[in-house]
């Protein structure tokens, strides 16, 4: 990169950073604060997933075609903003003892519904900060700092919880999204400013219409989307109950839930960088049903833990935290090997132009299971217990390899698409 490319891309990594290590501290604390403050129930748990997560339904076939319409920098700093400003209230909200579950489940949606802007803008963002021949690079940077974020956010935020209260955590979240912000603000790029155009809701229905379409209409595109939408379902009904089964099932503690996923997730990190070689060597169909079969085969660490919960002495809480290291460790891991290979056909064989319509679509299916898997985790959970859920997304999580069965003959058939237009 020129000497004015890298630092603007360096400030914008940085923020990027500062987003990630937001959303996993968020994650890490929003449920302690439920459970341990508020003392929620399964139910509760589930809801509170649901209600991050419901945002992909409610505006994920929009997000895409709105980012196109406007400058991508600012809808990231309004979005950063937005979600420290709500986050802020609930330090404040405890200290007065006004805090409430309901509020934590408004607080969860609005994170949502800004969070899909703000990962849709900036996938969208990198070509306009650094020259055609540094992009792949970029975007490697931004991926290794993201599993950095994963490993290092729950596990920072797992000390911190020993340290204060799960309500002043949420504080220190909301300020890594106003460093989020205020590096962006210092960012310059080259995006042409956005023209208004006439009939805008007609229009914006039209893209969005458009979007579906190519999606729907192209068979590998389908057969990621249906894989990615089960894997996500499954993976979200046994990763709700796991705050659960960490601090009431296993008594392990808070401190103990970060370090585990914190630790665990260097499996992500270590993917990250050992895909290029592996990709050398296997086809992309491959590489994707291996990653779907290795996080859901290393999630069953998770019920297996569980099951020790009944003689927990000194050595079995060790083999229970061993185990649901190394299960976070081969969950990741597989992810992020699906993850990284899955979007890179997806680049392939989508036309420039249809990128970020095509990336909201394949979201609204993906991350939009996600809040009716976080409810059916929390009434199972309630009902048949948690370490029998746990396996039920352990079974489903394997099976949703099957519809990469051919893959590799999809993929070596689709050519390079040109633009579609709108």
């Amino acid at each position: 990169m020129s000497e004015a490319s890298g630092g603007r891309f360096l400030r914008f990594w940085t923020a990027q950073t500062a987003s990630q290590l937001g959303q996993r501290f968020g994650m890490v604390a929003l449920p302690v604060v439920a459970i341990e403050t508020l003392d929620a129930g399964a139910a509760q748990v589930g809801y509170l997933t649901a209600a991050l997560t419901a945002c992909y339904l409610l505006v994920g076939l929009p997000a895409g075609a709105w980012v196109d319409r406007r400058p991508k920098r600012a809808t990231m700093i309004r979005a950063a903003v937005v979600r420290a400003v709500v986050l802020a209230g609930i330090p404040v909200l405890w200290a007065f003892d006004r805090l409430s579950l309901g509020w934590l489940y408004a607080v969860a949606v609005v994170v949502g519904v800004a969070s899909v802007f703000f990962d849709v803008a900036y996938q969208s963002y990198v070509p306009f900060i650094v020259p055609d021949r540094d992009i792949e690079r970029a975007n490697a940077r931004l991926e290794s700092s993201a599993q950095i974020s994963a490993a290092g956010g729950p596990a920072a935020a797992g000390l911190l919880l020993r340290a204060v209260s799960a309500p002043v955590v949420i504080a220190v979240d909301a300020l890594a999204y106003v460093v989020c912000a205020g590096l962006l603000a210092t960012v310059e790029d080259s995006e042409p400013p956005r023209e208004r155009k006439a009939g805008g809701e007609s229009r914006l229905a039209r893209e969005i219409l458009a979007g579906v379409r190519f999606v729907v209409g192209n068979p590998l595109l389908r057969r990621l989307c249906v894989a990615m939408g089960v894997s996500n379902f499954f993976a979200t009904l046994a990763m709700t109950l796991t705050p659960l089964l960490i601090l009431r099932t296993l008594g392990l503690g808070s401190t103990v839930m970060g370090v585990v996923l914190g630790v665990g997730t260097l499996g992500g990190l270590l993917a990250s960088l050992t895909l290029p070689k592996v990709r050398a060597r296997y086809e992309a169909g491959k590489v994707m049903a291996v990653g779907l079969v290795l996080a859901g085969v290393s999630m069953a660490a998770f019920p297996l833990a569980g099951s020790l919960a009944g003689s927990l002495d000194e050595s079995g809480s060790v083999l229970s935290v061993a185990l649901l290291v190394l299960g976070q460790f081969g969950m990741t891991w597989g992810a992020v090997t699906f993850n990284i290979a899955q979007v890179s056909v997806r680049q392939r064989v989508c036309p420039r132009d249809m990128l970020a319509r095509m990336t909201a679509t394949i979201r609204f299916v993906v991350w939009g299971s996600m809040p009716v898997a976080a409810v059916l985790a929390g009434w199972l959970g309630s009902r048949v217990g948690i370490v029998p859920c746990l396996w039920i997304g352990v079974v489903g999580a394997v099976l949703t390899a099957l519809p990469l069965v051919g893959a590799d003959r999809l993929i070596r058939s689709a050519a390079p698409a040109p633009d579609a237009g709108a």
